[in-house]
């Protein structure tokens, strides 16, 4: 075995103070902050690009052929649309989310001036004036609005609170963490990932552990709005291996239980070689996982990949009920995820090809396509195979 002990009182700590801070896509710099000042409490150079993305560096026997670990600080969120002649805001989602999960939402919506707090209501919100018209509503953007807690009974009351078209509004995460182990909260996706690398490098540290090539630990701050890794990889990175939520639903295979391998997702299958080194370092590891194929999904592999990054990518994922919605975990599959992301990278490389960007065949990989012989029970009797 090579993956390491856990310490699962902080890692249900730093998710917690993750969660506290707000941090839709276009509004990240505090959590940018917080994430790099605990990075350099584990005695690492953090860099950061122009906007915010972070890379520390954790160094490695070489650093040929380097590992990278990446998970996004960024959430969904709003954004002022428009400015309301009944005192309210119009608003539009910042990633993708149903207005669904919008209805009742505390909020709140950051202005030159400051934050003010608000609620996000149906259109019409009260059963004693609307009655059945209230479940009888749309649902959608356009069928919701901003009820900002301050004296606006107009447009005009907005603008001289400072609210301008284009604010930014953070939804309250309401974070439960339940002594059965599960918790619930919005916004799981992603900064339970992000504790999960935070927790994984923690126990490195702790333990002095050295890894065969450098580890680059990633975290990025617009995966929701699909830019996430496109700018923030270098050169020297092989392999990169992503960490998000997995899909908990009907006619997927993801759990709440474990590490879930992710495949594929809509941008196509993952690498082979480094999704099968995963599962097999689970299997040697002793830890719970199972594979999935997702859909509707797309992740920091992909914005890397899309803008040129020749590496092998592979998702891991901890298994969400009602991702982009009212989502839950549970801590055995954060722990699990934080096990594997250490047995990965005290894992000896195999792919030393990998080294340099480009090489002759000579140590390509290989992709078994010979025909399986199959394997019958020894209780199938002959005579059953004539029939």
């Amino acid at each position: 075995m090579t993956r390491l002990t856990i310490d699962a009182d902080y890692l249900a700590k730093i998710l917690k103070k993750l969660l506290s801070i707000p941090s839709p896509t276009g509004y990240t710099d505090t959590i940018v902050r917080f994430v790099a000042k605990e990075l350099a409490g584990f005695g690492l150079n953090v860099e950061l690009t122009r906007r915010g993305a972070i890379r520390a560096v954790r160094h490695g026997g070489t650093h040929l052929g380097a590992r990278a670990l990446v998970a996004h600080v960024d959430t969904l969120g709003a954004q002022v649309k428009f400015l309301k002649e009944n005192g309210r805001l119009a608003l539009v989602p910042i990633g993708t989310w149903s207005a669904r999960f919008a209805e009742g939402a505390r909020t709140t919506v950051f202005t030159e001036k400051g934050g003010y707090r608000g609620t996000i209501l149906p259109l019409k919100a009260s059963g004693h004036t609307f009655n059945d018209e209230v479940d009888q509503l749309p649902i959608g953007w356009d069928f919701v609005e901003m009820r900002v807690d301050a004296r606006a009974r107009n447009a005009g009351d907005l603008a001289h609170l400072g609210i301008e078209v284009g604010d930014i509004v953070a939804i309250d995460p309401q974070a439960e963490f339940l002594d059965s182990g599960f918790i619930v909260s919005r916004h799981l996706d992603n900064k339970a990932g992000v504790a999960v690398m935070l927790a994984a490098l923690k126990a490195i540290h702790d333990e002095k552990a050295e890894t065969p090539v450098d580890i680059h630990w990633l975290f990025t701050i617009a995966e929701e709005v699909g830019v996430g890794a496109s700018s923030v990889l270098t050169a020297d990175v092989a392999s990169l291996v992503v960490i998000d939520n997995g899909t908990t639903a009907p006619g997927q295979n993801s759990d709440e239980f474990g590490v879930t391998i992710s495949t594929a997702d809509q941008s196509g299958p993952f690498d082979y070689h480094l999704t099968k080194k995963l599962k097999e370092l689970c299997q040697t590891n002793d830890i719970r996982y199972q594979k999935d194929v997702f859909r509707y999904y797309r992740s920091d592999s992909a914005s890397a990949v899309v803008a040129g990054a020749d590496v092998r990518t592979a998702l891991i994922t901890f298994g969400v009920d009602g991702s982009h919605g009212y989502e839950r975990i549970h801590m055995h599959a954060l722990r699990s995820l934080a096990e594997l992301v250490t047995a990965y990278v005290l894992s000896p490389v195999e792919i030393t090809r990998d080294f340099q960007p480009t090489a002759n065949l000579k140590g390509f990989t290989h992709q078994p396509t010979k025909e399986a012989s199959p394997e019958l029970s020894s209780d199938i009797e002959s005579e059953d195979l004539e029939d």
